[in-house]
């Protein structure tokens, strides 16, 4: 249950973080860096590694 919530908001914020990255989302020290939208591409992918993990795990 745990990765599923860990994951969850990994993939969240990893997804925040690339717009603001990109310059999507506006109004932060983050919009229109682009190392912020690596880093969020790196959250978003270890959050879905630990729902597909935790997917795996159950069945």
């Amino acid at each position: 249950m745990a990765r599923i919530v860990v994951g969850a908001i990994l993939c969240l914020i990893g997804l925040v973080w690339f717009f603001q990255g990109v310059g999507a989302i506006g109004g932060s020290f983050m919009s229109g860096e682009a190392i912020w939208a690596v880093i969020g591409a790196v959250a978003f992918a270890f959050g879905a590694s630990l729902l597909i993990g935790a997917r795996r795990s159950r069945a």
